[in-house]
């Protein structure tokens, strides 16, 4: 039985960056992936108690830390940042105190920053949380899935799947379920996948929950290569003036 690669690992260097931007010697390198961990949940955990939404989506989408030897800089890229603001108007700089504590950054300076990324139901993260709070409020999969692919759609997406594993709907054997919408080229390098895999503990015990949206190439051939179209109208030109 073939097993299927990570999306984002097998499309790092093309149409996938890394969330952690910093060098390091080998012998300080667990060091510094501890710390990236360690921050990443300390942010989850802040947001998760003082953000209240009546949807339970926190709508974290991703979180980048660069390192240099005097800063860390931490992007928090959120699909509501407005509810975090609106419940805690201080929240960003208590956050940015308790981490400065948490990690004693006595000669670096640590500076958290929150951007708002544009159409949140098409991040898998924030799709992942819906889902799972549907599935909590005890709502059936299949009208969770529909209702998640209804507002992908909204989010001009090019495909999408779904799939949930475990005792789903309270059964005794634990099966998977799965949907598709679109098209989902897992094999083509130069498509956009976003994947993300979530986990949610219910009453009947914990369900897994997997998603991989596919975006237009075309946007991506220009995300990857900003001057391709410069390069091919400067061919075309050299090419006519022979005649």
């Amino acid at each position: 039985m073939g097993q299927k690669i990570n999306p984002l690992g097998f499309r790092l260097g093309t149409t996938q960056g890394h969330h952690s931007l910093w060098f390091s010697k080998p012998k300080n390198y667990s060091e510094g992936l501890q710390e990236d961990q360690k921050i990443r949940d300390c942010i989850k955990n802040y947001v998760q108690k003082n953000m209240r939404t009546s949807s339970g989506v926190e709508g974290i989408a991703r979180i980048e830390i660069q390192k240099r030897i005097d800063l860390i800089q931490v992007i928090i890229f959120m699909g509501f940042p407005k509810l975090l603001i609106e419940s805690r108007p201080r929240g960003i700089e208590e956050l940015q105190m308790t981490l400065q504590k948490e990690f004693n950054c006595v000669n670096r300076k640590l500076n958290i920053a929150v951007t708002r990324i544009g159409k949140p139901y098409g991040n898998p993260n924030i799709l992942a949380e819906f889902i799972a709070g549907q599935l909590k409020n005890r709502v059936s999969f299949r009208k969770a899935m529909k209702k998640a692919i209804e507002l992908t759609e909204q989010a001009d997406t090019k495909g999408i799947q779904i799939q949930i594993a475990g005792r789903i709907d309270g059964k005794e054997i634990a099966r998977v379920e799965w949907i598709r919408e679109g098209r989902v080229p897992l094999q083509t390098i130069r498509a956009k996948i976003d994947y993300c895999s979530y986990t949610v503990r219910t009453i009947y015990g914990v369900l897994g929950i997997k998603i991989w949206i596919f975006l237009d190439e075309e946007i991506i051939l220009l995300l990857v290569f900003p001057f391709y179209p410069m390069i091919v109208q400067k061919k075309t030109n050299s090419f006519w003036e022979h005649f």
